[in-house]
């Protein structure tokens, strides 16, 4: 009895941790999910290098936290950038504000309003639109303001139409339970309609956040992808 127990020991501390990142089908459409506990893994995000330079693509990136003897165990584009690859809403990094809160109007996805925040603080991730976060005055470790919204409290985006014609590859975040954060990107090309409900009716959130289109990328090395195909602004990332 002891052997077998001994034996099954050794196979439970052998078997490989659940991958994070998934490949699911939500109404015809295919998408890739990533799900992390803020309890075991150190979600991060990054901007600029210690030169002070936009890192631009997750191979710089990975390369930055190799010298550092870390290994990057996902990354994905994390908010609207300029042609600078700065970000152009509020951006914090280790508790520091790199750029203040965005509330004007304009024309672009970001300024479809309402846009929103994902941010970090004390080991939690939330998403909530722009206006409701300066009213809870957050301090965060982590955060990055996007836009549009994709679900505001249940319910998807006002101006999203189930008929909407524009279509591209997109991501964005949801924070569905305490600890916890889930990104999709999709693998086809969706409207903002479809990509609000995988992430109200398919991932059960609450509240979710469109991140970027058409540049939407994923590092995830266990699935053996790596989209290096543009230059990224800010990117959210899993550190180990």
């Amino acid at each position: 009895m002891l052997k077998a127990a001994a034996a099954l020991a050794v196979a439970l501390m052998s078997t490989p941790a659940v991958a994070a990142c998934e490949v699911m089908s939500f109404e015809g459409d295919s998408y890739t999910t990533c799900r992390f506990d803020l309890f075991t893994e150190q979600l991060a995000l990054f901007s600029l290098d210690a030169d002070g330079q936009p890192y631009g693509s997750f191979s710089a990136l990975e390369r930055a936290l190799a010298a550092e003897g870390k290994e990057l165990a996902f990354a994905m584009n994390a908010g609207m950038f300029g042609e600078d690859l700065k970000p152009i809403g509020l951006y914090v990094e280790n508790g520091k504000q790199a750029r203040k809160i965005n509330r004007r109007n304009g024309s672009g996805n970001f300024h479809l309003k309402p846009n929103g925040v994902f941010y970090v603080a004390g080991g939690q991730a939330g998403v909530v639109e722009t206006e409701a976060y300066v009213k809870r005055g957050l301090k965060p470790d982590f955060a990055t303001q996007s836009g549009p919204m994709l679900v505001i409290n249940g319910r998807i985006h006002p101006k999203f139409t189930e008929t909407g014609p524009s279509k591209k590859r997109r991501n964005g975040v949801c924070a569905p339970a305490k600890g916890e954060a889930v990104f999709a990107i999709s693998n086809g090309f969706v409207n903002f309609y479809s990509f609000a409900r995988l992430f109200r009716d398919g991932l059960g959130c609450q509240n979710a956040l469109f991140l970027d289109g058409s540049v939407s990328s994923l590092h995830a090395p266990e699935m053996g992808r790596s989209d290096g195909f543009f230059d990224l602004g800010p990117m959210v990332a899993v550190v180990k």
